[in-house]
């Protein structure tokens, strides 16, 4: 009987972080309301070892990351193309759109609330409305 609770204790310890992890949705738009070229979401908060699904809701967009915690490689998804991201590392994640970051089209992901990296993440040169935008975000974040 030991044995077999032993077993149940080590099987739902592992996979927890499977059971309750999240998908969020981030659309890639053209326009929404008044404005265009932005992603559906500009903020999200997810916990370590959620997923992003970029859905490519209007073509010619994509993802890339700009800046991340320390230690998490590069991302960039195909134009056009639906992007899944697992996060794994707690931070702050500034990503944008290649062809559109001119236009403002970034966004935020913020891993376990943790704010580490935020001065980072201030201190990108951004280029375009994404000046305007990054500043916008980041007083939202705090």
């Amino acid at each position: 009987m030991k044995a077999f609770l032993l077993t149940l204790v080590l099987l739902s310890t592992l996979f927890s972080g499977a059971v309750f992890a999240k998908t969020v949705e981030v659309e890639m738009l053209n326009r929404s309301g008044k404005n265009i070229m932005l992603f559906s979401k500009r903020i999200v908060n997810i916990n370590s070892g959620d997923n992003i699904f970029w859905k490519a809701t209007d073509k010619g967009h994509n993802v890339e990351f700009v800046t991340v915690p320390d230690g998490v490689k590069g991302f960039k998804s195909k134009l056009g193309k639906n992007a899944n991201y697992t996060f794994t590392k707690p931070g702050v994640y500034l990503y944008q759109c290649t062809p559109h970051k001119m236009m403002g089209m970034i966004g935020i992901v913020v891993v376990d609330n943790d704010y580490n990296n935020l001065d980072l993440v201030k201190k990108t040169k951004v280029i375009g409305k994404s000046k305007k935008i990054l500043k916008q975000l980041t007083k939202e974040l705090k």
